[in-house]
């Protein structure tokens, strides 16, 4: 699971020293730093009920995604050893990849996160589709209000929160050892972490973005949550579970990185694989250095990322 962090560094000198970019345009996005408002659940299944928490991003360009991170509570004394696995999804915004009308469980699914998620940019430790470093960044920090099990249908899905917590506060450093390769458009990002004897809250950042450390970007969602009850809705932590006269809204901590790809093909083209390898082979000096910047194994798996990328 772990990276060493000279691997890290071995892998990225080769690839700075063997490619010759032209032009190369690299990605980052942050919604900041934690704001101690909020913690939000974020677990797989078993022990429990499945609960994932989403906050969206904007691509205005095709982007390969290769290094996120993530920062979270766990329960105080909680040994990072006990995080043992990450999954990452990435979901459309609502009504892509969703039945629409929606079921009517929740107060509204306009600006949500699609029903299923993009089969194609799921990443996964327990797969070795990625890997990851847990890091202690604080021993004890607090947040005002959690939302863990109360996520509920209507009309029972105001619960005002779970109340304060305290824990200590992580970040996740994440490589995709296969990166993501987006083509331009608005997204959800979905973490999930598994903590032994334990859950991860995820922490929310402020909302508006603030920048620096934050990426602004016009249309920032906020936050929504379901459980595997819920599915496949979701509600938003702010307005339709916490609620209130003024309801908040939150972001969560999270940041990515990697590199635009401008002149990318269009997913459906013929075209498209071609014009894709073309620009990848112009931008980073050769479809073999491409593949060494971006994260890819091979070249072969970048041309297995391009195929997916392509399909309509």
């Amino acid at each position: 699971m772990r990276l060493p962090v000279s691997l890290i560094a071995a892998t990225f000198s080769v690839g700075v020293w063997l490619a010759t970019p032209a032009g190369a345009a690299p990605f980052f996005f942050s919604t900041g730093n934690p704001d101690g408002r909020l913690g939000a659940l974020s677990r797989p299944a078993s022990p429990g009920l499945e609960t994932e928490t989403a906050d969206d991003f904007l691509l205005t360009q095709t982007t390969v995604i290769n290094r996120a991170t993530i920062t979270g509570l766990i329960p105080l004394g909680t040994p990072l050893a006990n995080i043992s696995n990450v999954e990452i999804e990435v979901y459309h915004v609502f009504p892509l990849d969703s039945a629409n009308p929606p079921s009517g469980n929740v107060p509204t699914r306009v600006n949500s996160p699609a029903d299923v998620e993009i089969a194609a940019a799921t990443r996964n430790g327990s797969a070795g589709t990625l890997l990851f470093t847990a890091s202690l960044v604080n021993g004890s920090f607090s947040v005002a209000n959690t939302v863990v099990n109360g996520i509920n249908k209507i009309p029972n899905q105001t619960t005002h929160g779970e109340g304060t917590a305290t824990g200590e506060e992580v970040e996740i450093s994440i490589t995709f050892t296969t990166p993501i390769f987006l083509p331009a458009g608005h997204y959800f990002f979905r973490p999930e972490v598994r903590v032994t004897s334990g859950n991860f809250l995820y922490l929310s950042a402020p909302r508006p973005i603030v920048s620096p450390p934050g990426t602004v970007f016009a249309g920032d969602l906020q936050a929504w949550i379901r459980n595997s009850s819920l599915a496949p809705d979701w509600l938003r932590i702010g307005t339709d579970i916490i609620g209130g006269a003024t309801p908040p809204t939150f972001n969560m901590t999270f940041s990515l990185t990697g590199d635009t790809v401008p002149e990318a093909g269009t997913p459906g083209q013929a075209n498209c694989h071609g014009k894709t390898v073309s620009a990848l082979a112009g931008q980073f000096g050769g479809i073999h250095a491409a593949s060494l910047v971006l994260g890819f194994s091979s070249v072969e798996a970048l041309q297995d990322a391009i195929r997916m990328f392509c399909e309509p």
